[in-house]
């Protein structure tokens, strides 16, 4: 088996190897409180020249960035499957404009042949949608994240609780209410530590708070990524993640849980759907609530013992969520849909051929 990424240019300087497959143009935008990009192919005949050359049993398709993704589908005769991962419904814009919602239903009807949704939340804009549907949840490599990775030594010498923040620094992610908990929380511990990881449009904002307020033990860490960020995870006592909306699931929740780690955060129809039901759901608060937001991570700030047997219950909880798993469910979903399209097929041409005059049985 053998896969490739295709993905839209951003810079002419990129080059990510042979599996990776540059088509079209990306131009970033802002886009619910958050980052999205417009994509576009200016040369169609390009995609004409890459499907010929790789005949591409599946192509998958995650969200539907307009209009390179249309024009892609519209030259394809894979199996064409769509993985959704937005929560559009939560979407101002979608609210405003509700015909896009039904434009998108209608292009997905058109040659999708299934569809995924990361959570049960993203199939309620699929309404009428003639194929399977599915729920599989995005996956986490749990050899990248787990308790095995050294601390930040910088952060670890001394006796203080970390609180972690991993995040783009945006609206919609909501670093502001944590710092106005940690306001609240610095007023009470003096042993306290808010690392920060991350950036975005807001962290001038966010820094000016703390330079404002004259919160201590504050730290803006800027972005980490591989090993280095499982390290911050492990460095954490508590992790907490404020994001106000928008969110259709919780990668960052699991990263953490995999590292043992105690989460906190809004509840969100994302993060409200993935822990329901479960210990993790005790933890979530109404959103853009920093107050209530304090009161849960004075819980763990105050009790070493909740905060382990809170690590201990996602690392156990997070292994449903192992990327072995996931592909598993994809693969066997691609099988699902192989066979219903083949079965649709041949029922077309059946019909076809009652209809046609010419026929002979």
């Amino acid at each position: 088996m053998e896969s490739k990424i295709i993905v839209p240019r951003r810079n002419f300087l990129e080059n990510y190897g042979k599996d990776v497959i540059l088509l079209g143009t990306s131009f970033p935008m802002k886009f619910n409180g958050s980052q999205s990009d417009f994509s576009v192919n200016f040369n169609p005949l390009t995609i004409d020249r890459v499907l010929e050359r790789e005949k591409f049993d599946v192509l998958h398709f995650h969200n539907f960035g307009f209009p390179s993704a249309l024009q892609i589908l519209e030259k394809s005769d894979s199996l064409n499957i769509l993985t959704f991962h937005a929560d559009i419904k939560g979407s101002t814009l979608f609210k405003f404009f509700p015909s896009l919602s039904v434009a998108m239903n209608e292009i997905v009807k058109w040659k999708m042949d299934g569809v995924i949704g990361v959570a049960k939340l993203i199939l309620e804009i699929f309404e009428g949608f003639p194929n399977s549907q599915k729920v599989i949840p995005n996956g986490i490599n749990l050899k990248k994240f787990n308790p095995s990775y050294p601390k930040i030594r910088k952060f670890s010498s001394d006796k203080k609780i970390n609180l972690l923040f991993v995040g783009r620094i945006e609206e919609r992610k909501g670093l502001i209410y944590l710092l106005q908990a940690y306001k609240i929380l610095s007023e009470k511990f003096n042993n306290l530590r808010l690392i920060i990881v991350g950036k975005g449009d807001l962290e001038k904002n966010c820094q000016e708070y703390v330079k404002e307020n004259k919160l201590k033990e504050v730290y803006f860490e800027g972005e980490i990524s591989g090993n280095n960020l499982a390290s911050y995870y492990n460095t954490a006592d508590i992790f907490c993640s404020p994001a106000v909306s928008g969110e259709s699931f919780g990668i960052v929740l699991l990263e953490a849980m995999a590292c043992g780690k105690p989460i906190v955060g809004f509840s969100n129809r994302g993060y409200k759907e993935l822990l329901e039901r479960t210990k993790g759901e005790k933890f979530l608060v109404e959103p853009k609530n920093y107050g209530q937001l304090a009161e849960k991570l004075e819980l763990l700030i105050k009790d070493e013992n909740l905060r382990k047997e809170a690590g201990e219950w996602g690392l156990e909880e997070v292994q449903k969520y192992s990327w072995e798993k996931v592909a598993g469910e994809v693969l066997d979903f691609y099988e699902l849909c192989r066979k219903e399209k083949e079965e649709r097929e041949k029922k077309e041409n059946e019909e076809g051929k009652t209809q046609d005059p010419f026929f002979l049985p």
